[in-house]
This record gives C-alpha cells, structure tokens and sequence, in this order.
C-alpha cells in the first residue's frame, strides 16, 4: 500500500483522510474538494497546498485496518552527543540573560537505519495510535514523515476556530509535582498568553482552564481555547498568524529570534517540517495539527527528531532528560 505517493491526517470527529497521489501543488486550496497543506518550519514553499488524485475519507478504525501490519522495525539507533546541545543551550541562556529572548525551542535528533525502507511499518503503527493523538503523514518516493501528534494548531469551520496550547512536560509518575512546579507552568503560560493575545482581536473568545494531558508515560499541560470569529478569516491568514506558538517556536517572534533558531535547528540536524503545520482541507473545512512525535526517513536512514522549551529558569540535565523522554516516547509507536 506504500508504492504510491499519500497523505493522510486522523481528525478529531474520529475520521480519517487518506489522500493518493501524484499530488498537484498549488498556491491555495480548491474551493470544492480536498488538499493537504504540506511545508517546512519557516514556512519558504510558495505553494504549500498538495492536491490529491483521489482521496478517501474513512473512520479510523478501517484506516487501521488498512494499513495494519507489522510494526516492529527493527532500528539500530545512534544516541546523539550531547555537546552539540549544550552548546546551544549555553547561546540560548546568554540571549535570554542580555534579554534577546524569553524562550525558544531548539530540536534534538537522535538517528537511526533499518534493514529495508521503512515507510510500510511507520505508516501501520502511527495509524495505531488513538486519540487524543491525531495520527498524519506524508509518503513520497522513498522518503517521508509520520507521526501521532498531540497538537492541534486549530480547526476552522465556519466562523468556529479551536486550537489550544500544549507545553510543559514531565513523567507520568512525577504528575503530582508536575501540577505545581512553577517553571512548567511558566513555559506553558507563555504558550496560552501568546495564543490568546493573538487571537483576541478575532472574535468572542473562551480559554478553558489548565488541565493535565496524559499521554502514556508522559503529562503535558493543556489549555483549550475557542474562538467564535466576527468575521471569516482565510485560512492561509490564521497559519501565519498562529504559527509558530511559543511551543516550538521563540518568543518573541520576530525575524531576528527567528532566523537565531533556524541556525540553532541546521546544527543539530533538524528535519525541516518538524514542528511544522500539516493540515487538510476538505470543502471550505480546515484541521492542522503540529507535526511532532513522529519519524523522517530516506531510504534506509531514520531520523527522531524531539524539542524543549527553554526560559531562563531551565537547566542542561533536566532539558536533555526532557528530550529523551520524549523520542522514548515515539519509540514505542514502533515497538
């Protein structure tokens, strides 16, 4: 089922949207019909939108049937050096120190290689994976990116946009602490304020309270926001407003902290749609989630990418354990 080119993204109301190729690229998406909204981090395709040749939509339990099959893959990981990190983690505090920034999230890759391409087995287990995680994913020619991602950056139906803010990670057995430890919740807060702020001038807006995600071995933070637009927003509008948030990206967000994370982002090896918005558009309706907890591979070669908030309340070890905690994470998508 991998031979073909595809795209898919698991959503909220429990179905699913599988796309076929060849894909058309295109500047915007068809009034009528279904695109995939596909691009890097910093945002550089002037036509980010793939038009399938035909498409399926379909719940996600005939998705998982579909493309069952044996999700042990067998990866001979590499640990990444920690040095390259650190190095980043020491230019990351000396700006928030001189008060360039207040945080930013610099990412992590830990590689890997497999006896055969991998895309067969990485489609299966990410399409396993059950809500909240919204399983998505790009296969092309011997290359692509999958994932189970948690992060919804918004929906848009009508004039009803929802989107929340997720940050803030620890343990499952460290929730106690968790709920209380104010670092986490500063570095989430930063996340909502800015959502929120950005948001408000759109419509009648609603922020639910802070509640405790559990994801398997792991808690995040959750706050979900909904937004009752006074007016239709183009959807290519929203994504540029509200992407990147404070989770993956710095704050502030100008062209300077921007352009200081994507020299930080190529040192360490960063695939270049990680963090990204990977969306799908079905008849006027749009759902992007953020692409995180996920695999990019080429040919036999895997890469696991994860990052971490930093504020000047961070420290190295316990940011470099984060990050571990979060690539373990994926590793068990694949058994």
């Amino acid at each position: 089922m991998t031979a073909e080119r595809k795209a898919w993204l698991a959503r909220r109301d429990g179905t699913v949207i599988l796309g076929h190729g060849p894909f058309v690229t295109a500047a915007a998406p068809p009034a009528d019909g279904v695109a995939f909204y596909k691009r890097d981090f910093f945002s550089r395709e002037e036509s980010p939108w793939q038009i399938p040749a035909r498409h399926e939509t379909m719940r996600a339990a005939d998705f998982r049937a579909a493309v069952g099959g044996d999700l042990r893959l067998g990866v001979e990981w590499e640990a990444p050096d920690a040095m390259p990190f650190s190095c980043v983690f020491q230019e990351i505090m000396t700006r928030i120190r001189q008060g360039m920034i207040e945080k930013t999230v610099p990412v992590v890759t830990e590689r890997g290689r497999v006896a055969r391409p991998p895309a067969a087995e990485i489609m299966a287990a990410m399409a396993m994976q059950r809500a909240p995680l919204q399983s998505y994913g790009w296969v092309s020619d011997g290359d692509g990116f999958a994932g189970a991602t948690p992060e919804l950056l918004f929906s848009l139906d009508g004039t009803r946009l929802e989107t929340m803010a997720l940050a803030g990670t620890a343990r499952l057995e460290d929730e106690d602490v968790f709920a209380v430890d104010e670092k986490e919740i500063r570095e989430h807060e930063y996340v909502a304020q800015t959502l929120v702020s950005k948001l408000l001038d759109l419509g009648a807006l609603h922020r639910r309270g802070r509640e405790v995600l559990r994801l398997g071995s792991i808690v995040h933070f959750h706050t979900g926001i909904t937004v009752d637009l006074a007016n239709p927003q183009d959807t290519e509008t929203l994504l540029r407003r509200l992407h990147p948030t404070p989770a993956l990206g710095p704050l502030p967000r100008t062209d300077q902290t921007m352009a200081a994370l994507s020299g930080w982002r190529s040192q360490l090896g960063c695939p270049a749609e990680f963090g990204a918005p990977f969306g799908v558009w079905e008849n006027g309706r749009f759902e992007a989630v953020v692409a995180i907890r996920g695999l990019w591979w080429r040919g036999n070669d895997i890469s696991l990418p994860a990052g971490c908030g930093i504020i000047e309340a961070s420290r190295l070890v316990n940011e470099w354990r984060e990050l571990r905690l979060k690539r373990d994470a994926v590793k068990r998508f694949v058994g």
